[in-house]
């Protein structure tokens, strides 16, 4: 069987590293990014310039968008471009190519103003204490209460998800990713709750490819199965069949 076509913006910066490294293998993996990547086929292009980046989206089958500016203190400016233009762009190449899939990378800024509230903040600041036994994870039916420009970014790069996805042919899986850092494991007291591994960000991108053909849209939260968790897993095993493999608590 031929290897599905898999694009992947952003392919650069640590995740998208890590993507190429481990489904290098069994997809045919293709780059869109600002500079040449050793070893992969690269469309140098930015994702703010919609004609510049057409040509990477040819007889693709799956786009993995992560090409984004991070940083929640980012000023509007680049927010603008890359996260919101940026995103809109990506959309449009992969609808007018007849991509049939793409995976966008949210984040879980898009719901981190929760952590005003209890039990979240006392849980992400490790007030364990303050925590009852149980507590309501936030879903993805829970209202965004987006944390920066960042945040608000990823919001509106899953309504425009919905928007190509009642409008065209698409399929767009939007991972609300939780903290991918370079250690690769807990490296501060909020990572109890919202940390997640490379194994296990690649074990969902990887599900979200395979994923039903039938399966228009949806948002799943991409961690590891850390005990102090306010985000839902559930979700994200009943669709996609995503178990996560890594803990935080195993750093603990």
């Amino acid at each position: 069987m031929t290897p599905k076509k898999v694009l992947v913006t952003g392919m650069s910066g640590m995740i998208g590293t890590a993507v190429h490294r481990e489904l290098h293998d069994r997809y045919d993996v293709s780059a869109l990014n600002r500079r040449d990547i050793p070893g992969v086929a690269c469309h140098r292009a930015d994702i703010a310039e919609l004609d510049a980046i057409l040509p990477a989206f040819e007889d693709i089958h799956t786009v993995v968008h992560l090409a984004a500016v991070v940083p929640e203190a980012s000023p509007w400016e680049e927010v603008l471009r890359y996260n919101v233009i940026g995103t809109y762009n990506v959309f449009e190449a992969s609808r007018r190519a007849g991509v049939k899939r793409i995976i966008y990378a949210s984040s879980g800024s898009a719901i981190a103003g929760w952590e005003q509230e209890m039990p979240y903040g006392a849980l992400v600041e490790g007030r364990y204490d303050e925590v009852p036994e149980t507590w309501d994870k936030l879903t993805h039916k829970t209202p965004p209460w987006p944390k920066a420009l960042y945040g608000c970014s990823k919001v509106w790069g899953e309504a425009l998800a919905r928007h190509f996805t009642d409008t065209s042919g698409l399929s767009i899986l939007c991972l609300r990713m939780g903290r991918v850092i370079p250690e690769d494991q807990p490296t501060e007291t909020r990572h109890a709750s919202v940390w997640c591994s490379r194994r296990d960000i690649v074990g969902i991108i990887e599900k979200c490819i395979e994923a039903p053909k039938n399966l228009k849209f949806d948002i799943f939260y991409a961690l590891s199965n850390n005990r102090w968790s306010y985000r839902d897993l559930e979700h994200a095993r009943e669709v996609l069949g995503f178990v996560p493999q890594d803990s935080a608590d195993d750093f603990t």
